[in-house]
């Protein structure tokens, strides 16, 4: 199939983008690496008024240490961060998830701020941000604000982003000292979305675990922290049983899971528990 119709436009700044939101309203989209937006041109799944192309927006393109943080431009390509060093040493977490986006091809053209603000519930990104307590640097028509990956993603492909606003910076915390790491996901064939997955890290301090994260994700509408399971890892000596405990937890934590044409509930509320305990395991390990 072929789009419906639509204007083209190509600013060359954050302010002439902004400002075409502005004047085209919510039928208006944005054009980052087209790696979702231009299959669902083809298929009519999204039919904009207008398609602002954001390739030629100057200054949205780095990866750069901001204190004890990863800045990284939204129009940064994902192959940018898996091939940069800085990432790997800061944040492995998210370099080991950036391998997991789709095939080489696809990294090479999708961006990082592309696949945040679309927000699939199966996609690696918004996972780990979440993990991560990432921040997104958002500017609109009269203000730039910093929203937490906790309030940005609200629900299916929908993200705390207004109409006149776009994503500019993804801003990542370093890992902390002590912190293993881990993202488990199962696929029907590789580069598919995630079945099931879950991104974990473990902060170790004297033998016992002082931090936890579990986020899951392809189990429902957005990315979903399980803090239940976290906080039955803190302030304890995480071993073999305690992380099968978990696991199986994390079983019967999630509400409903989604149910589609690749797996059931029940199979994805299964997979959640086993990737989960996978991922307890290799963040234990790393913490080690």
């Amino acid at each position: 199939m072929k789009p419906v119709s639509f204007e083209y436009f190509a600013p060359t700044s954050v302010a002439d983008a902004v400002s075409l939101l502005q004047e085209h309203g919510p039928e208006a989209k944005l054009l980052a690496g087209g790696q979702s937006l231009v299959p669902l041109l083809n298929m009519r799944l999204a039919r904009p008024t207008a398609v602002i192309d954001v390739n030629r927006v100057e200054g949205l393109d780095y990866v750069r240490e901001d204190g004890d943080a990863l800045a990284i431009g939204a129009m940064t390509h994902q192959r940018t961060v898996e091939r940069s060093e800085l990432v790997q040493r800061v944040n492995p977490l998210l370099h080991a998830a950036t391998r997991l986006i789709g095939h080489p091809q696809i990294r090479n053209r999708g961006t990082v701020g592309g696949s945040i603000a679309h927000a699939d519930p199966a996609a690696e990104y918004p996972a780990v941000a979440l993990a991560l307590d990432a921040e997104m640097r958002i500017v609109g028509p009269n203000a730039e604000r910093l929203v937490p990956a906790a309030d940005f993603f609200v629900t299916y492909l929908t993200t705390a982003l207004e109409p006149t606003e776009m994503l500019t910076e993804v801003r990542v915390p370093a890992l902390p000292q002590g912190t293993g790491w881990s993202i488990q996901e199962m696929t029907r064939r590789h580069g598919d979305f995630a079945l099931a997955g879950a991104a974990v890290t473990l902060t170790m301090d004297g033998g016992a675990c002082s931090d936890a994260r579990i986020v899951l994700f392809g189990v429902g509408a957005t990315p979903l922290r399980v803090q239940q399971a976290e906080e039955r890892l803190v302030g304890e000596r995480v071993d073999a049983t305690l992380m099968s405990e978990v696991g199986r937890e994390i079983k019967t934590s999630i509400d409903e899971p989604l149910a589609d044409i690749h797996a059931t509930s029940e199979y994805r509320r299964n997979l959640a528990g086993v990737l989960t305990e996978r991922a307890l395991v290799e963040a234990l390990e790393r913490a080690a």
